[in-house]
C-alpha cells in the first residue's frame, strides 16, 4: 500500500517536469515554429528574395575567409539598412549570382554616381576583385551565434518543422488528457469523502 507522502512526491515530481516542459514549448519550440512558418511562407511568396524575419535574415558560413571574425558554421544575422548606414568597416552580406559572400567594407568609391563598395574577407590576402552596388547588399552585419549552424539548419529543415509540430500537438493532447484523468480523480475522491 502506497503511503500519501510517497504518492504527493511523486505528483510534485511530474508537476515539475509538466512545468519544465512547457517553459521548454514556449520559450524555445513555438518560436523555432513561427520563424520557420513566417520564412517558408516569404520564399513561396517572393522565391526570388531571401526571405527575412522582421527585417533580419541568418546565413551559416561555409568559408573561412572571414576567420577570426566569423568561422566556418557559425551562424550569422543580418540587418537590412538603408545605404547611407553601411561604412567602412562594416561586414555585408553581398549577392554575387547565386553566392552570398559576407565580407568586410574596406573601401567606399563613387564611380559614374555610383556608390560601390570594395570587400575583403578579413582572412584573404586580397581584396575581392569585384565592386559591390547597394542593390546586391542583403544587410549589415549583427552578431553570429558561434558555431551553430549546422545545428539552426536542421531546425529550419521542413521535415524537423513538422516534427516540432508533432510534438506539440501531442504534448497538448497528453496534458488535456492528464488534466482530465485529475478532474475525474477528484469528482471520485468527492464522492468518496461524501460517503
Amino acid at each position: 500500500m502506497y503511503k500519501i507522502t510517497k504518492v504527493n512526491d511523486e505528483n510534485n515530481k511530474m508537476i515539475h517536469i509538466h512545468k519544465v516542459l512547457s517553459i521548454i514549448l514556449y520559450i524555445v519550440i513555438i518560436p523555432i515554429i513561427i520563424f520557420n512558418f513566417t520564412m517558408i511562407i516569404k520564399s513561396f511568396l517572393n522565391p526570388f528574395k531571401i526571405p527575412d524575419f522582421l527585417g533580419y535574415k541568418n546565413f551559416i558560413i561555409i568559408s573561412g575567409s572571414m576567420i577570426p571574425t566569423i568561422n566556418i558554421d557559425d551562424a550569422i544575422l543580418i540587418k537590412e539598412v538603408p545605404q547611407d548606414e553601411i561604412n567602412v568597416n562594416d561586414i555585408i552580406s553581398f549577392r554575387q549570382g547565386e553566392i552570398i559572400t559576407t565580407h568586410r567594407v574596406v573601401d567606399i568609391i563613387w564611380e559614374n554616381g555610383i556608390k560601390k563598395y570594395k570587400t575583403k574577407g578579413d582572412n584573404n590576402n586580397t581584396a575581392d576583385r569585384e565592386l559591390v552596388i547597394y542593390e546586391q547588399i542583403e544587410g549589415k552585419y549583427q552578431f553570429k551565434l558561434n558555431g551553430l549552424g549546422k545545428f539552426i539548419e536542421i531546425l529550419q529543415n521542413k521535415c524537423v518543422l513538422v516534427f516540432l509540430i508533432l510534438i506539440i500537438v501531442l504534448y497538448y493532447w497528453n496534458s488535456c488528457r492528464l488534466e482530465k484523468r485529475k478532474t475525474e480523480r477528484g469528482k471520485k475522491r468527492q464522492k468518496y469523502n461524501k460517503t
